[in-house]
């Protein structure tokens, strides 16, 4: 979608109207695109993240600005702020590098950004965003790997492949399979970047990878929500339920009616999906497990927990204590009556030891900058735990 006006003309786009000072224009006809521009007067834009089909409000946005050389100009939110404890992510070379703006020029739900004389344009957006781009360029950074390989879970409602990675101990029998999942919701694009430090892990030739290589088969969906994703949605409280919430009864998403079909062949012992909280506050600037409501289970997951925090050598912090039990903060029985969790499925499939959905913040955890470089390292990190745990567990065999 863009919005470009010249003078006092009136355009509609997408059932949003949109009003542009000349030559200054907002674009979200790119992939992981969305914003509704409400109004530009001068050097102000209002605008409001897109909600599609979105039950309630949240908070992911995406939006390109040309036409502002030279120019200071302020974006303000005019619902409720969406705007992160780091600021907008920037980006001035198209997408393909990203840095967090800061907050100096940020006043509640509005920022300032002065364009340079000689540069015409830039990016903005809640986080540094994760898209099918982005995994291309890992698939061919190992594109010779024997330790990787790419198969299709299947076809999304719009048309889109939807990737299956197996890694590791792609031979013979292996002594232990492992699911990892993200983009459930598709703007927690951070969990991606984690997604592929673990996978880099476990493919890399150092002793991780080697034991990973003989031990292990890991099944990765990169995307749960492919069309989301691509498209710029929310996804979080997608009508009539969202991806995480589809994991009962007959799914209505592609996605997750395929992994449900395919999955409980193949005997996983560890399942972990990788999610994004929210922006600021309690719980949302700390990694953390989200706890079960199976005593057994919580159990697991804290032992996990008590390694990771031991073993986790990377910038963004962990402890055992940022864990949300059920039964406090939004981990309760009422948060689940839509539907039922990939995590809440995942444990209850024949062989399973542990399920784990962990919370990766998008900009700040535990006072430490979330930046694509320092969640692939704790990718790393959760790489060397999953050894540690699955190792402690043949011990009871």
């Amino acid at each position: 979608m863009r919005a470009k006006l010249f003078c006092s003309a009136i355009i509609m786009l997408n059932s949003a109207l949109a009003w542009s000072a000349p030559d200054l224009i907002i674009d979200t006809d790119y992939p992981g695109g969305n914003v509704i521009v409400e109004s530009i007067e001068g050097d102000t834009v209002l605008l409001r993240t897109d909600l599609r089909d979105t039950e309630g409000w949240w908070f992911y946005w995406n939006f390109k600005v040309s036409g502002a050389a030279g120019r200071t100009v302020t974006f303000r939110f005019t619902e409720r702020n969406p705007i992160g404890v780091r600021g907008p992510a920037v980006s001035i070379d198209n997408g393909a590098t990203w840095t967090w703006f800061g907050t100096e020029q940020v006043e509640d739900a509005s920022f300032k950004y002065t364009f340079p004389v000689d540069r015409d344009e830039a990016q903005f957006a809640l986080s540094m965003p994760y898209l099918q781009s982005d995994l291309d360029v890992f698939l061919a950074e190992y594109a010779t790997s024997t330790a990787l390989v790419k198969e299709t879970l299947c076809t999304s409602a719009k048309g889109r492949g939807v990737e299956l990675l197996r890694a590791g101990c792609l031979d013979g029998a292996p002594k232990h399979r492992i699911l990892l999942t993200a983009r459930h919701h598709a703007c927690e694009s951070m969990a991606s970047y984690v997604l592929e430090g673990v996978l880099s892990a476990i493919i890399a030739e150092e002793e991780d990878g080697k034991w990973f290589r003989e031990n292990v088969e890991v099944i990765a969906i990169p995307f749960m929500d492919k069309d989301g994703v691509e498209e710029g949605d929310q996804g979080k409280y997608r009508r009539p339920r969202d991806h995480n919430r589809d994991y009962i009864g007959e799914s209505i998403h592609p996605e997750v009616a395929a992994l449900r079909t395919k999955i409980p062949d193949e005997k996983i012992h560890l399942a972990l999906d990788l999610h994004c909280p929210g922006i600021c506050g309690d719980h949302h600037e700390d990694i953390y497990i989200v706890g079960s409501p199976d005593a057994a289970m919580w159990e697991q997951q804290q032992a996990f927990g008590s390694l990771l925090e031991k073993i986790n050598r990377s910038p963004l912090p962990y402890h055992t204590s940022s864990n949300l039990p059920f039964g406090q903060s939004w981990n309760t029985a009422s948060n689940y009556t839509a539907g039922k969790s990939f995590g809440r499925w995942a444990a209850e499939l024949e062989g399973i030891h542990l399920s784990i959905s962990m919370e990766i913040p998008y900009a700040n955890a535990g006072g430490a900058t979330v930046t694509p470089e320092s969640a692939r390292v704790f990718g790393h990190s959760l790489a060397k735990t999953i050894r540690a745990y699955l190792k402690w567990l043949e011990k009871d065999y």
